[in-house]
């Protein structure tokens, strides 16, 4: 597929007057226009060599909506296409106007589509009926056609795709991407490459417009001349409205990854504390209101941002209550033995209110040094996640082929058991609250039931490989299935050293497995094993997990990026992490020390690189976005010793010695990232 090229903008073309000629003269469709009547009219042209009616017959159906609506419509009965409009016949028109007639005619196709557009542009309270979508459709097709349009035209094309309603709009969409060419089912006809060209067209109006303000000001439709930020610019808010039908679009088709509506130029010029307070208080445009467009990164750093401003405001309250009513602690403290440390953190947390849970987080570990300005919070993290997670205490299961866990299913819950999964979930969202990256491995589904969103067939594939291919297998099976499975609507499922039977309907015990209802025993099988048997204990997990990201900027992220955000990225890439690391107290990237560093870490295996980043972070996973966004410092700490290495991992600091050569820095570093759990040891 070629790809889009924007032309300069210019200002708009005017035409000239459309002198009055007589359609009876040259056996015209009065209003209207069709393959067979501008043929017709080319001949008669030609053979006469005055091509003025054609010019004139072109003009007066491109200048007009209701007339371009209703020309070069299919009327074929054999049609099986969505789209009204026959872009086959249409083509074939551009071909000829474009190789066959002289250069004025084609020039004149595109000025009237230049015109048309103003206008419509500047109606602000036009409203559109189903039929003029077929106007739209045209005026793409001739963008399709030349793959060349000028950055004021698709200005004024997004501004009337975006006063479309929302229904229209995805009417639209299935008229732009049918492709005529093909003679399939209609979930077929939809062109791929058709639906990345318009992405490509209205990613590069947001980058152009973000990226040449000024320019973009003197020459679309409504701006006024002063300096405009993106969030008030209407050509980049129109333009991420267009971005938002084909993302609606793609959440039903898949043509493209999530990940393709991420724009850079707005991830890079993102004004957090213009764009954030617009989505919180909802007034004026925000990009968080179309989140697909940022990616996790930037993601984060609002969430982070919103933490922040939450944890400034709690600590201003207990401020002022400290003066009214007398000790009040401006942080959520919690005073952890190692040995107890499910039981102290489940008895300090269930007293605090929601107004404590936002407070910063500080953690003492009982009988060690060490004040928590962010360090000791990660290892109390890692350690309690390691505890809950432990098979001693059957709140989670594992499967050893995926290496996930999911809940235990477990039908005989006390208070106690659904308070601990509630902990579970509170410490989640302490942990997203307080940007901790957490050792936990659950499977996609569980961040999919966190947003809301519903689970399928690949969810319990990636939880149960061998479950989920012999529900597929199932599905696909040729054969007599009563014979072959011999099922009923029941399952079985082990719990406590037990196996309960479960109807997955009512009288499921008397339904027997055919091929007519497998696709509804494979659902309800779905169901069971992802909700229905978890309700209590993922029900109090929510709970506890809402307790602090209820009404928070989470609701921006998909549930593949909330994996991320929570978990961190398993990638470690070093290079990207010794591009970005600061030195200090001396050292620079070109210190011999630092150079032995890089040399020894670059060749350690995956498993020693998750020891150190653990040793110097507190964590043994990257940042969402990578290591590139670790905010890593190598600090000199003296002159040649014995002492290890040593690290703040409160502000991700590593300390080295200029130690006397590469092996002593290499045997230091490999003992000192061996031992790294503890704070008594800085």
């Amino acid at each position: 597929m070629q790809s889009l090229r924007l032309l300069p903008m210019t200002g708009a073309h005017s035409l000239q007057p459309i002198r009055p000629f007589d359609v009876n003269t040259y056996n015209l469709h009065k209003g209207s226009a069709n393959k067979d009547s501008v043929f017709d009219l080319y001949y008669k042209c030609k053979t006469r060599k005055d091509w003025e009616p054609l010019e004139h017959y072109v003009q007066s159906i491109f200048t007009d909506l209701d007339a371009l609506s209703m020309s070069f419509l299919n009327n074929s009965k054999e049609n099986s296409m969505i789209c009204p409009v026959d872009k086959h016949e249409l083509n074939q028109t551009l071909t000829l106007l474009q190789t066959e007639c002289p250069s004025s005619i084609f020039e004149a196709v595109f000025k009237c589509v230049n015109e048309l557009l103003l206008d419509c542009a500047k109606d602000k309270d036009r409203t559109y009926t189903l039929l003029q979508l077929n106007s739209l459709v045209i005026i793409f097709q001739c963008v399709l056609f030349e793959r060349e349009i000028s950055t004021t035209m698709t200005i004024n094309l997004c501004g009337v795709i975006a006063s479309l309603c929302h229904t229209l709009q995805d009417v639209l969409c299935i008229y732009l991407i049918e492709d005529s060419t093909l003679s399939r089912s209609s979930s077929e006809k939809l062109s791929k490459d058709t639906f990345s060209f318009l992405l490509d067209l209205f990613h590069n109006v947001v980058r152009n417009c973000m990226s040449q303000p000024s320019e973009s000001d003197a020459s679309t439709r409504r701006l006024p001349e002063t300096s405009l930020t993106p969030n008030s610019n209407p050509a980049v808010i129109d333009a991420t409205r267009c971005l938002a039908m084909l993302y609606r679009f793609n959440e039903q088709h898949h043509f493209v990854s999530y990940a393709d509506f991420y724009n850079d130029t707005v991830n890079e010029n993102l004004e957090i504390k213009e764009d954030f307070p617009n989505f919180k208080d909802h007034k004026g445009f925000s990009f968080c209101d179309y989140s697909f467009i940022l990616n996790p990164a930037v993601k984060a750093d609002i969430l982070k941002v919103e933490s922040v401003f939450q944890m400034r405001h709690e600590l201003q309250d207990a401020f002022f209550r400290t003066l009214l009513q007398g000790v009040n602690s401006p942080y959520l403290v919690l005073e952890i033995r190692r040995d107890h440390i499910i039981s102290d953190a489940l008895q300090q947390l269930y007293t605090k209110s929601i107004h404590d849970l936002k407070k910063q987080l500080r953690v003492q570990f009982v009988g060690e040094e060490g004040v928590d300005e962010g360090g000791v919070q990660k290892e109390f993290f890692q350690l309690i996640v390691r505890e809950l997670f432990d098979l001693k205490y059957d709140m989670f299961s594992f499967n050893d082929e995926s290496r996930l866990y999911w809940f235990s299913t477990n039908p005989n819950l006390d208070d106690h058991a659904l308070q601990e999964y509630r902990l579970a979930g509170l410490l989640l969202g302490l942990a997203v609250y307080n940007s901790v990256i957490l050792d936990i491995h659950f499977p996609r589904a569980l961040y999919k039931k966190l947003m809301n969103v519903d689970v399928d067939l690949e969810d319990l594939k990636q939880l149960d490989p061998s479950l989920g291919k012999g529900l597929e297998r199932l599905l696909s099976f040729d054969g007599v299935v009563e014979s072959e499975y011999e099922r009923y609507f029941q399952v079985d499922i082990r719990s406590c050293g037990n196996v309960h039977t479960y109807d997955l309907k009512p009288s499921g015990s008397s339904i027997l497995l055919t091929r007519d209802n497998r696709e509804e025993f494979v659902k309800l099988y779905i169901k069971f094993v992802l909700e229905t048997s978890i309700e209590k204990s993922f029900s109090a997990f929510v709970q506890g997990f809402r307790l602090v990201c209820q009404d928070s900027a989470i609701k921006i992220f998909r549930p593949e990026e909330i994996e991320q955000l929570i978990c961190g990225c398993s990638d470690l890439d070093f290079e990207a992490l010794e591009k970005s690391t600061v030195y200090d107290g001396g050292w620079t990237n070109e210190s011999p020390i630092i150079k032995y560093f890089w040399e020894i870490v670059h060749a350690f295996s995956y498993h020693e690189k998750k020891k150190l980043l653990f040793f110097a972070t507190g964590s043994d996973r990257a940042p969402i976005g990578g290591l590139s966004k670790l905010q890593f410092v190598i600090a000199k700490n003296g002159g040649d010793s014995d002492r290890l290495p040593t690290s703040h991992t409160c502000y991700n600091v590593l300390l080295l010695c200029e130690y006397s050569s590469k092996e002593k820095l290499r045997e230091r570093l490999l003992t000192s990232i061996s031992n790294s759990e503890g704070f008594g040891m800085i």
